[in-house]
């Protein structure tokens, strides 16, 4: 299931990072707009929870019936579909919609109903959480696409907060665990950030009886958990894996429900770290969520020069400032040289040297 996100990117950045998924009509890649006054309702966070307004692709053609085929526009919409015909105050449902599986998406009329209008977006978001069950608690994982670096220096935080634990008992023991970053030549208008995850989901819209403006909300829909994710949880997000897939699923006009839900498979392509338990509670949103922890290791690391950049980048409130605190922290690092290529430094890298060093015992 999916119960739990994080999406830290401001809302110009969530448009740059979609580029990497959309083109116009003359093949280019192109920024999304927002809709009107959406990018305001859209609050980055790093523990996003069910009722939060996430960001969304989708087709504009939804709100524009004569909009060029293949126009997509970003929206913020809540999590948790309220259907369109539901007669009462949409707080009062009794059941939950914030994931819908794939296998019974047409056996249920709340989700039915719009996969069958063609009412299908992206949500988009760094990652998503789950919880493994263990004997007396549970421990949380970060889930998200494997990164690549950039070389923007403005991008640089977010980039190096990738670690790829190729399996569970790599993400829990360190012993051999390796990022999954290689560095890329960058095009110019091309986006090298994070790279977004992009889940499938449903999507509709609920007018107020008695007038008022309609609420737009989603489902994300869930698949059978891929190889690699099955010993934390059973299930996952269907995660639609690359350009293509992304445009043929918001593609309602040429690609009908039933050939957009083959689209919908186990895709063992996604990597994870476990964090603190500090996600477990709604009210913590902070970079700290996301942070990896040694299992093997109750004491917290000690904070190194790289990390407190990683984590001053990350709190920055805007792309600017983001840019300005990597500079200042790289200069006291004694690494303003120009031209120099920054591959061992980077902060979880550092941590996952850290990491291989044989764990004390407690």
């Amino acid at each position: 299931m999916c119960g739990r996100t994080a999406c830290t990117l401001a809302p110009d950045e969530v448009s740059r990072a979609c580029s990497s998924y959309y083109r116009g009509r003359g093949g280019q890649r192109r920024q999304p707009r927002w809709r009107d006054g959406d990018a305001d309702k859209y609050r980055p966070s790093y523990n996003k929870s069910p009722q939060s307004m996430s960001p969304v692709l989708l087709s504009q053609r939804h709100f524009d019936k004569n909009a060029p085929a293949g126009e997509c526009v970003l929206a913020a919409m809540r999590w948790g579909l309220v259907p369109a015909w539901f007669k009462n105050d949409p707080s009062k449902m009794q059941y939950s919609t914030s994931n819908c599986r794939s296998e019974s998406i047409l056996e249920k009329k709340s989700y039915k109903d719009p996969l069958i209008k063609g009412q299908r977006c992206v949500i988009l978001a760094d990652g998503f959480y789950e919880w493994k069950r263990q004997e007396k608690d549970k421990q949380p994982f970060f889930i998200y696409f494997p990164q690549t670096l950039g070389k923007k220096e403005d991008q640089v935080g977010s980039v190096t907060s990738a670690l790829n634990n190729k399996s569970f008992e790599t993400a829990c023991l360190s012993d051999e665990a390796s990022p999954d970053l290689t560095e890329e030549a960058e095009a110019p208008g091309v986006w090298t950030g994070w790279r977004l995850l992009t889940m499938a989901g449903v999507f509709d819209c609920w007018t107020p009886p008695d007038g008022g403006e309609p609420l737009y909300t989603y489902s994300v829909i869930t698949v059978n958990a891929s190889p690699n994710l099955q010993s934390i949880h059973e299930r996952m997000p269907a995660v639609l894996d690359g350009e293509e897939e992304v445009r043929r699923w918001l593609d309602f006009g040429h690609v009908k429900a039933l050939d957009a839900l083959k689209l919908l498979q186990s895709k063992n392509i996604l990597t994870f770290h476990p964090v603190s338990s500090l996600v477990n509670n709604t009210r913590n949103n902070s970079p700290k969520c996301l942070q990896p922890v040694d299992l093997n290791n109750k004491k917290e690391p000690k904070p190194t020069a790289s990390t407190k950049m990683m984590m001053s980048w990350l709190m920055s409130s805007s792309p600017s400032k983001r840019k300005e605190t990597d500079t200042r922290v790289r200069q006291e690092e004694g690494e303003s040289k120009a031209g120099t290529k920054r591959k061992s430094a980077q902060p979880l890298q550092q941590w996952l040297q850290g990491a291989k060093k044989k764990p004390k015992n407690h």
